[in-house]
């Protein structure tokens, strides 16, 4: 069965999962924010099929997540790097570990302690804020089109 593509939705969340949307793709994003960058690393750290490594990989070189770079060395040698578009998944990334390790924590073992690397202290947890800095919850935002909608 062919898989959904949401290319023509007004839902960006939508649109954003035809890029990123699986596993294996999110997991080869946070192992290129590791920085692993060749072919066989993401294969030996991930435990991916070659198969599914290859197509992924060609996907999110696509969508521009990731460049594919020849680094030449002892003939054609290629670098998975992350490209702007990609490096913007940081906080998308940041935001599911910490749900994870709240909702689902690895059974025997701690989470993950990710600290500033200047300060040295561990990072707050993500969340949305208003304009002035101000937490908010789901309650606190809307969609305008949406109510209006709603209300009409």
């Amino acid at each position: 069965m062919a898989r959904k593509r949401f290319d023509d939705s007004n839902c960006s969340v939508a649109r954003a999962l035809n890029e990123v949307g699986d596993w294996w793709s999110l997991l080869i994003v946070l192992q290129a924010m590791y920085g692993t960058r060749r072919y066989v690393d993401f294969q030996q750290q991930l435990g991916i099929a070659k198969n599914i490594l290859c197509d992924r990989l060609s996907r999110l070189v696509e969508n521009d997540v990731l460049a594919k770079v020849d680094v030449g060395e002892h003939g054609s040698r290629y670098e998975y790097r992350l490209t702007d578009k990609g490096r913007d998944l940081f906080p998308v990334v940041i935001a599911l570990r910490q749900w994870g390790d709240k909702w689902n924590p690895a059974p025997d073992q701690a989470a993950l302690d990710l600290r500033d690397r200047a300060s040295g202290r561990p990072i707050s947890p993500m969340q949305v804020q208003d304009a002035d800095g101000k937490p908010l919850a789901l309650r606190d935002v809307f969609l305008p089109d949406l109510d209006e909608e709603q209300a009409g």
